[in-house]
């Protein structure tokens, strides 16, 4: 197979045309897929339900959650909706949480984070049930992932996974460089693409802020993910020509999305993200899917 950007060579400075990995035909196909499977569970006699948990009334969150409950509507699933004021205490939202664990026609929920100060995020997501946590972070899913045991996945991960499947970029046995520990992204990314399953099985390179010479590590990878949420981490100078460059991680100014990939690497890099619309779109995705495997789960009792 001809891998992206072979062929290229020449300093870093040297402009080139990267091709573009937008998000929407990865979570176009997977709704695709989905839509077919909600209409064998709805033909079952059970019909997908989200919940969704959402504290204070921070911008780009109340986005967020009225996308997905929009999607959720989309695709006719049940949904249910909490909206907790910003000074709601960590009872609050443990309340909120049981109530939808304990609603039979939900099959997933997800409290969205952040949250405001008052609430411990990690001890909240402790309480979800883990089998319906849509977005795969809760710590028993963690173990599962780590494990390679079946379970919901985190999702942003999952979705650069689904985004690299679908633009057939080589990962088995390559190098990946994973830019950023955090336990959302980072991390479970390391772990997905390590498994040894399709798509992932690869050699990778977990980088953070305790290593001073990490551009030495992304210059070596044909693969770098940018999963860090600091503005402009990666930079033209630390990759090499046509390295496939996947920026997976922001930091929001306001409503202002500020990016880990600096807009630059587009002249060195052979494939890349779309500063707007790349892993976006396929986070979402994973979310309804982890959904719909939740359904089917519980269909089958």
């Amino acid at each position: 197979m001809h891998l992206p950007g072979s062929g290229r060579r020449g300093p870093y400075h040297q402009v080139m045309t990267a091709v573009l990995m937008p998000g929407k035909p990865v979570s176009e196909a997977v709704f695709a897929d989905l839509a077919v499977r909600v209409e064998t569970l709805r033909a079952a006699g059970h019909n997908p339900g989200l919940g969704t948990i959402l504290v204070g009334d921070d911008g780009a969150s109340a986005g967020y959650i009225r996308m997905k409950q929009e999607k959720a509507a989309e695709l006719g699933f049940t949904s249910r909706h909490a909206q907790l004021p910003g000074d709601a205490t960590q009872a609050d939202v443990v309340a909120a949480i049981r109530e939808l664990n304990e609603d039979p026609e939900i099959d997933a929920l997800l409290l969205q984070h952040p949250t405001p100060p008052q609430i411990d995020y990690e001890a909240a997501l402790a309480e979800v049930d883990p089998d319906k946590d849509a977005d795969g972070a809760h710590p028993v899913n963690m173990r599962r992932l780590a494990l390679g045991m079946p379970g919901p996945r985190p999702c942003t991960p999952a979705g650069i996974v689904a985004l690299l499947r679908h633009y057939e970029i080589p990962v088995a046995g390559r190098n990946v460089a994973v830019l950023g520990r955090g336990f959302t992204l980072g991390r479970p990314l390391s772990i997905l693409l390590s498994l040894k399953e399709e798509g992932a099985n690869a050699a990778v390179t977990l980088l953070h802020t305790g290593v001073p010479d990490w551009p030495e590590y992304t210059r070596k990878a044909p693969i770098v993910i940018a999963a860090a949420g600091v503005p402009g981490i990666l930079q033209p100078e630390h990759i090499s020509p046509g390295t496939v460059v996947v920026g997976g991680g922001v930091r929001y100014e306001g409503r202002k999305l500020l990016p880990d990939v600096d807009e630059r690497c587009e002249e060195v890099a052979g494939w890349i993200t779309p500063r707007v619309g790349g892993v976006g779109p396929t986070t979402i995705a994973m979310l309804f899917r982890n959904t719909v495997e939740s359904a089917e789960r519980r269909a089958k009792g």
